[in-house]
Parts: C-alpha cells; sequence; structure tokens
C-alpha cells in the first residue's frame, strides 16, 4: 500500500479514537460529575498514551505522535475532574 495511503489511514484513525474522548470531557466539565469514571482506569490510560507517544517520537511516526498527543492531553483534563470532583 502507498505510504500517503497508510499516512492517511492512521490519521483518520487517530482522529477517530482521539475524538472520542471530546464528548466525555465536555460532559463532565459542565456537570461537573465523575462519580462514574474509574480512577485507575484514567491513571491507566493517561500512562499508556504517555507510553505511545513517547514510542511514536522514538520512530517518528506523525499519526501516533498526533493521535497521543490530542488524547493525553483530553485524558489529562478528564484524569484532573476526576480528582476534583471525584
Amino acid at each position: 500500500m502507498d505510504s500517503f495511503l497508510l499516512s492517511l489511514l492512521g490519521l483518520t484513525a487517530a482522529a477517530c479514537t482521539t475524538a472520542s474522548f471530546l464528548p466525555q470531557v465536555i460532559r463532565s466539565i459542565r456537570t461537573k460529575q465523575t462519580k462514574d469514571l474509574s480512577l485507575p482506569m484514567c491513571v491507566l490510560l493517561v500512562t499508556g498514551m504517555l507510553l505511545w507517544l513517547l514510542y511514536g517520537i522514538l520512530i517518528q511516526d506523525i499519526p501516533i505522535i498526533a493521535a497521543n498527543s490530542v488524547a493525553l492531553g483530553l485524558m489529562t483534563v478528564l484524569l484532573f475532574l476526576k480528582l476534583k470532583y471525584g
């Protein structure tokens, strides 16, 4: 497969999975409620995203870097809200 198409596929997948966090972030900010979010899940997800970001940087893979940079930011906000609102 053409490297452009592979990159496009990766970026599209990255956009979809990263965007999936946005509704939860918006809802948590609006309602100030995070009781249904699992703290261990948030911590593990943030850790995993950080590791994926480092991996993407090391192999210089733009879709991995882009997806995990944005997702890590969104999950960090959710983690902060979880710690703040319980």
